[in-house]
Parts: C-alpha cells; structure tokens; sequence
C-alpha cells in the first residue's frame, strides 16, 4: 500500500468516526428531549451539496409507543407552509409580473379598496411590517358560548351549505372565507408599528393565486412544483389522501375542536379555511419538504427542471429592513441582525445568507447557501399540548443545528463563515 492510499484509508476511517460520534451526540441529544417529553419523536435531516449525510428517526407518534416514527411518515409544517407554499406560488407570480412587491393589497385582494390596511405595501406586508396584528382567534369570534355558533359558521349536521368536516359533528359553512375576510378588514391596525410577526395576509395568498393565476391555490403548487418534483407527500388535508397511520398527530384539542388532532391542519385559523391556507395546512414527509428547499438553495432548480430563477430566490432570502432592526426577507425567516443564543431559532455559524423558517408545531428548516447545507427537523411538540414549552427550554433546534455545523468544520469543508 502506497502512501496516498494510507492517507485516503486514514481518511475514512476518520470521517466514519466523525460520523459515529455525530450520531452518538444527536442520539444522545434527542433521546433526551424525549425524555423529558420535549415532544414523543421526531426526523432529523441534514445535507450538503445536496448529499445527504444525516437522517434518522425517532421515538414515536405520541406517548403511548405504539407507532415508531418513520422517515416515510407526514408532519404538520405549521408555519413552514409560508415558505414551502405561499411564497414558492408569490415568487412565481412575481417572475411572471403578476406581482408587485411595491405596489398595495387592494390590487390583489378584493374588497380592501377603502380599507387602510389596502394600502399597505407587499414589500411591507411580506417583512412583517406593515401594520398588521399578529393572528386572530376567529373559532372564539363565532362562538355564541351556549347558543353554539354564529349563522354561517358552524353546524353540527353536514348539508350542501355546511359541507367541510371540522371536527366530530362540526361542519363549516361553504363561504366562511368571507368572514375571515371580514375580520382581518376589522382587526387591529399600526403602521407605525415595526416589525412584528403576523399571519394575516398569508390567509388572502389564495385568493391572489386564483386572481392573479387562474388557477386554485393548491392546484396552482401541485402543478408548478410539488408535481414536478415528486414530492407527492406535500399536500393540504392529508386525511383526503393517507392512511392515517402515516400521519403524526398533532394536538389533543380542549378547547374548540376537542378531540386528537390527527390528518387534518393543526392550526384554528386554517382548519376554518378549509385546511387549505398560505400560513399553514400543508404536511410532508422529509423526503419531499427536502426537494423543495433543495431546489432553492440550487438557485431554482431540480432534477435537470427549473422553477424559479437564481435572481428571484436571492431576491426573496435577502434581509430587506435591517435598518428597521427588522431581520426578515420576503416570506423568509433570516438569522438575528445581532445573535442571541437565547432568541435565536439557529445556529450562531448560520452565514448572513441563510434563510428558512419555524413552524408552531415544533418543526425547522434552515438552508445556507454560502455552505450549501441544509437542515431539516420535523417534530410535533405540541402534542399532547402546545402548553409544553420544553423544546425551548431545551434550546434544542439551535443546539441540533450547531452541532451540524462543527460537524462540517471539523470534517475540514472549509465553510465560510457569517460576517455578522
């Protein structure tokens, strides 16, 4: 044996330990977690350039162990569906010139002409800063309390009016959206506010698809990416479409639906909007989510397809009001102006160009196009009740995340570092 094969053998065998040593710490990390009932399992999933080098799964569907978790089965992406949905369809729009990034709401949405939040800008609208309260709890606006629920709401029999299924002898009346519509027009309004995080507007994105498009919202992503890209778990409802032995539960609801939340969207907001919002409602298993972000951070592309263009993805990931301490791009979360452990959702080694976002149900997915690394955690950390906060406390998503980074560093990649 040669010189260069000695080095090339000793090589290997210290990746292969690099790597026994990365699965024994996260092994370690999450076995934890789980433990101390952060949440009953999870998908952890990490690459570089496109190759995987980490995914496993863990512990269970909930806490009873009757269902391992599986690298097949479909999570509740919660806010994730911002950027795995809405903002793919907006980027598209925006290529095509269907959308202005500068000009109002009212150009897109019907019925905001004389309302002052019609004015606001989509740039604006997009960083979270134009005004807009943060959510609305609208199952607690139709509730008459003992009287059940406002006309046009909720029924308790289905009919061709109250035609979607809610939950167990709940049934949602055809045009509801119009109520949500209604309510946003009506909610808490300050331009002058700065940034604070709101779902509001990702409720209309639907209606702008179908306005600007033609086509359905959920049709309009089937078609122009999710098809496409195989990725035939990502799909809104997924109670319609899998067995539900493939779906992880989310929440055991108390307080308006209640019962277990399981193959339908997690969120109030979106399951009155049919499961099919811009906030929330989609699910996926890892394998799919990964080939959308995978196809961003290859600036558009997939597979030998392309879907967007390099210059609109840039455009979108890029901090837009860091002089408005406002850390945000269009539709995508960014990492703090000035990191703080305590706040952050990410890695302190995350460089200024990364880009992703965080779901209320636990997951994360953060893509950093200086280092071509992509993470991925799926979880369902409110089950059986978003009231555990033990995710947080843990720290762990920033944790997991740091610990892929000094995996890499120490694998000798050469990864560029943040210049924040």
């Amino acid at each position: 044996m040669d010189s260069l094969e000695i080095e090339a053998s000793e090589q290997e065998k210290r990746s292969d330990s690099l790597l026994i040593n990365l699965t024994f710490t996260i092994d370690s990390l999450i076995a934890n977690a789980i433990s101390k009932q952060a949440f009953p399992g999870c998908v952890v999933f990490a690459s570089r350039k496109g190759q995987p080098f980490y995914k496993r799964s863990y512990g269970h569907h909930t806490y009873d162990s009757l269902r391992e978790v599986r690298l097949t089965d479909l999570y509740d992406l919660a806010s994730l569906s911002k950027t795995t949905g809405a903002m793919l369809a907006l980027m598209k729009l925006y290529e095509w010139d269907l959308l202005d990034l500068d000009e109002s709401l009212s150009e897109y949405v019907s019925g905001f002409n004389w309302n002052k939040r019609g004015k606001a800008r989509m740039r604006d609208i997009l960083t979270h800063q134009a005004g807009f309260q943060g959510w609305i709890k609208y199952y607690e606006k139709i509730n008459k309390g003992s009287k059940g629920y406002r006309n046009k709401t909720i029924r308790s029999r289905s009919s061709n009016e109250y035609n979607y299924l809610v939950a167990d002898h709940m049934f949602l009346h055809k045009d509801f959206y119009r109520k949500i519509k209604k309510y946003i027009k009506r909610s808490h309004f300050n331009p002058d506010q700065g940034y604070k995080y709101s779902d509001l507007f990702f409720y209309l994105v639907p209606e702008i698809v179908e306005k600007q498009s033609g086509m359905e919202y959920q049709d309009f992503l089937k078609y122009h990416f999710y098809d496409s890209l195989e990725a035939g778990s990502l799909c809104f409802n997924p109670d319609e479409h899998f067995d539900l032995g493939r779906v992880v539960p989310t929440e055991i609801d108390t307080f308006f639906r209640m019962e277990k939340i399981h193959g339908k969207v997690h969120d109030e907001g979106a399951i009155l909007m049919r499961g099919i919002s811009g906030h929330a409602g989609l699910f996926s298993n890892v394998d799919d989510l990964v080939k959308v972000w995978q196809m961003l951070l290859n600036g558009g592309t997939y597979a030998g397809n392309k879907y967007l263009e390099p210059a609109t993805i840039e455009l979108f990931t890029s901090y837009q009001f860091p002089q408005n301490e406002n850390r945000r791009g269009l539709g995508f979360d960014k990492p703090l102006l000035e990191y703080d452990p305590v706040m952050s959702s990410v890695s302190a080694l995350a460089s200024v160009y990364s880009y992703g976002h965080t779901g209320f149900t636990g997951p994360i997915v953060w893509a950093d196009p200086m280092n071509d690394f992509l993470f991925v955690f799926l979880t369902n950390r409110v089950y059986p009740s978003r009231e555990n906060k033990a995710i947080y406390d843990l720290n762990l998503r920033p944790e997991l995340h740091q610990i892929f980074y000094q995996y890499l560093q120490d694998s000798h990649l050469n990864l560029k570092k943040s210049k924040q």
